[in-house]
């Protein structure tokens, strides 16, 4: 227990593997909700991290649970479930503290693990989208931290905010999940390449392509700025 401690740094929050080899399922689940319901969890691998999962889907339901079926759309959907559950849980726990400390947050000076911009940015998503910006957020780094804040703090009604919470968080989940597990098939069978093994290339990938939304947007408003 002490050597893991000492060995552990915190860089290895971001490595989707870390997760998968060090605590399995619950790492994950904890993960999620840490993401999605605590501000200071912004910066956690969500996507890739879900990606990874489905491509290890099925050691991690027969280590975690021990009853693993031998259908693996079955082993799929049952973490899922599970993960969702998580998710929809971090988002309530985010628009609770946002209902609660909203004003507060506003006038909080940034710290190692606060980024009010981030907060402002997850703002003027909300007002743009409405109550869809919770479901789109869900596949948006660091706004699908604070969006549920940000709805707790604009007051946003309860019942609409229930149903876009668990819509976005299982369409996110399992459009994540299911990437990963059929795509690691799809590449194994078809050209013989194991996604295993370039586990690096796949998240550095994912990362690109699910932050260049915010990057463009930050860009060019900064342009519009100057302009």
């Amino acid at each position: 227990m002490f050597d893991f401690i000492l060995l552990f740094h915190w860089t290895e929050l971001l490595q989707p593997q870390w997760y998968i080899d060090n605590g399995g399922l619950w790492f994950i689940v904890f993960a999620v909700f840490a993401e999605t319901g605590l501000f200071a969890g912004f910066f956690l691998p969500g996507d890739s991290l879900l990606f990874v999962t489905g491509i290890f889907s099925d050691n991690l339901i027969k280590t975690a649970l021990g009853i693993g079926s031998q259908s693996s759309f079955f082993n799929l959907v049952l973490l899922g479930v599970i993960i969702s559950l998580a998710g929809v849980i971090g988002n309530f726990a985010g628009y609770w503290f946002g209902q609660k400390s909203g004003p507060y947050l506003f006038e909080k000076k940034n710290s190692l693990l606060f980024k009010k911009k981030y907060l402002f940015q997850a703002k003027d998503f909300y007002e743009k989208h409405g109550a869809g910006a919770i479901v789109m957020a869900r596949f948006l780094p660091i706004l699908r931290t604070f969006a549920p804040i940000v709805a707790g703090i604009v007051g946003m009604n309860k019942n609409k905010f229930i149903f876009y919470n668990i819509v976005g968080c299982f369409a996110w989940v399992f459009s994540m999940l299911f990437a990963g597990h059929y795509l690691q098939i799809l590449f194994l069978n078809w050209f013989s390449f194991d996604l295993k093994k370039h586990l690096e290339v796949i998240v550095i990938g994912i990362v690109l392509v699910t932050t260049a939304p915010i990057i463009l947007k930050l860009f060019f408003s900064k342009i519009k700025k100057s302009s």
